[in-house]
């Protein structure tokens, strides 16, 4: 965003800090009427033709604007996703144990994902695995 003697447009269309319409004029002319104001000339529309200025006050403009990134931040939620891992031979009370920590991770407000650890031959017996998926699924 470019302010004060950094706009390039010959002839540029101009807000005053009201928000009324001054009109088209040159760079020279709207600096000079923002100056006598104590203010600042902000280019807020750089590819309209012509360019649009306003006249304001870019240092409290730029804290205005850092508020509220800072708000809009502290607003957002940071969603962790958790992970258990299963086995097909999982032993019913480490099964349990593991939903159980499950269960609270999402009452925390965290995503949980199950995964499924086949070892060597346990390759060959997939449907295990699926009993075991379908446990946690029926789980409560």
């Amino acid at each position: 965003m470019r302010v004060n003697r950094e706009i390039r447009a010959q002839q540029i269309r101009v807000i005053d800090d009201e928000g009324n319409m001054l009109g088209v004029m040159t760079v020279p002319e709207a600096l000079r009427i923002a100056e006598d104001r104590g203010l600042d000339l902000l280019e807020i529309a750089p590819t309209a033709t012509p360019p649009t200025c306003k006249i304001m006050d870019y240092g409290k403009w730029k804290y205005e604007n850092k508020k509220k990134a800072t708000a809009a931040r502290k607003k957002q939620t940071v969603v962790t996703i958790k992970e258990i891992q299963m086995r097909p031979r999982t032993d019913q009370h480490d099964f349990e144990t593991k939903m159980n920590h499950a269960r609270r991770f999402l009452l925390d407000g965290d995503k949980v994902k199950v995964s499924l650890r086949f070892m060597g031959r346990e390759m060959a017996h997939q449907e295990l695995g699926m009993d075991v998926m379908k446990k946690v699924h029926r789980f409560r």
